[in-house]
């Protein structure tokens, strides 16, 4: 009766928003430049925070402009940090609401949702005595999570980026080289070209015999898949896509978003969040690659493919979609 409309929780929320028992929120502490497009978000969890493995990533929700986004972001701290925080290491990308947020207006002292660590893109518990991390661009981000976290006795890695100052980490990962923890090849596409994955019989010989985990951009993680296919090692090859794969594509058609009542024209080969975003819905998402269902929405009527695997989705009652993963496949009507 006293605290009528709210709760008591949401006083303390105000006083301990960080407390045991909360829902799961991060403290941002300090934000520190990487690259000219890049910066490392130091954040506090909450007491609920369960602890991660390298390599994992972790929703966040950020309040840009009034509406709260979720994003996926690898942790890139090690898992026994001292001070109990943990980082995340975001590129700015074009048009990217909340990842230009991050990198370009975030503040120490700012509230943030948190969700739990998910993901298996993450070291054996027995470690490989031979790894090879291929990397490119924002691709980095788990693997120097791994890199800080587990020392390998034989570890190379080669990294793509546009120029060494586009290299995120670059500082680090030299010292690692000095200290004979890493042989690294960096591989600059604006004077080298795109990487063709069979240089790498020249970059790193024994590739095959190498343990690898491999981040980056779709044409790259493709690549190096039907690399170590042909080569009959696609066992020694561990992936992480920021984006799923687009296996089937096909015409598009008109989506409806009945809640807001807009109307827009898509294609076939991009998803409905995407799509939902660009008109200006409110979306939810999260890891935006078909993981986590962070984007699951009611199907009101038509049909949507999903784009790993071409299969056709049909509205009925009760249906859901995953919107990260799946493009209208004629007109449909998507509740939101």
């Amino acid at each position: 009766m006293v605290t009528t409309p709210l709760l008591p929780s949401d006083y303390l929320d105000l006083v301990s928003p960080l407390r045991t028992g909360a829902d799961l929120r991060g403290r941002i502490e300090a934000v520190h430049p990487e690259t000219g497009d890049a910066a490392t978000v130091v954040i506090r969890p909450g007491r609920g925070w369960r602890g991660h493995t390298a390599g994992q990533y972790v929703r966040i929700g950020v309040d840009v402009d009034g509406v709260r986004l979720w994003r996926a972001y690898s942790v890139t701290s090690p898992t026994d940090r001292q001070d109990g925080r943990i980082t995340i290491t975001v590129k700015a990308i074009p048009d990217g609401k909340v990842s230009t947020h991050l990198v370009r207006r975030a503040k120490p002292g700012t509230l943030i949702q948190l969700d739990q660590p998910t993901g298996d893109f993450v070291l054996p518990q027995a470690k490989p005595a031979k790894v090879l991390y291929l990397t490119a661009g924002s691709g980095i981000t788990p693997v120097m999570g791994m890199l800080r976290d587990t020392e390998i006795d034989d570890a190379v890695m080669v990294h793509c980026a546009p120029q060494p100052q586009d290299v995120i980490f670059r500082n680090e990962l030299h010292d690692l080289v000095a200290d004979k923890k890493l042989r690294l090849t960096e591989w600059h596409t604006d004077t080298d070209g795109m990487l063709d994955i069979a240089r790498l019989d020249e970059l790193v010989p024994d590739w095959a015999e190498r343990e690898t985990w491999a981040c980056g951009p779709a044409g790259l993680l493709d690549a190096a898949e039907e690399h170590w296919t042909e080569h009959a090692v696609p066992e020694r090859l561990h992936t992480e896509r920021f984006r799923p794969s687009i296996v089937v594509a096909g015409d598009g058609g008109e989506v409806t978003f009945s809640a807001t009542g807009k109307t827009v024209d898509a294609d076939g080969a991009t998803p409905l969040l995407d799509i939902g975003e660009e008109a200006g819905v409110l979306m939810p998402s999260g890891c935006r690659m078909g993981i986590c269902f962070g984007c699951v929405t009611p199907l009101r009527a038509g049909a949507v493919r999903d784009l790993r695997t071409g299969e056709i989705t049909e509205a009925e009652p009760g249906v859901l979609i995953q919107t990260c993963v799946s493009a209208a496949a004629g007109p449909c009507d998507i509740e939101r």
